[in-house]
């Protein structure tokens, strides 16, 4: 009995053709968080550096050569 799946080549081409139609599932998270409650604005950039910084004022002065 020959089956349909013998002559399908599962390459880069056909891979890429493959439409998504499923959001990811962050994106289904924060939509199913937002429809509760509105997120709140969040500034472009922040006066602040994130947290856990790496490149600080302190490790660029050891780094310096004299």
């Amino acid at each position: 009995m020959a089956d349909d799946w013998d002559d399908l080549v599962l390459d880069e081409d056909f891979i890429r053709s493959a439409g998504t139609s499923e959001p990811s599932a962050r994106a289904r998270m924060l939509a199913a968080r937002w429809r509760e409650e509105q997120p709140e604005p969040q500034p472009w950039r922040s006066e602040e550096p994130p947290a856990g910084w790496f490149f600080g004022r302190g490790r660029r002065r050891r780094w310096r050569r004299r």
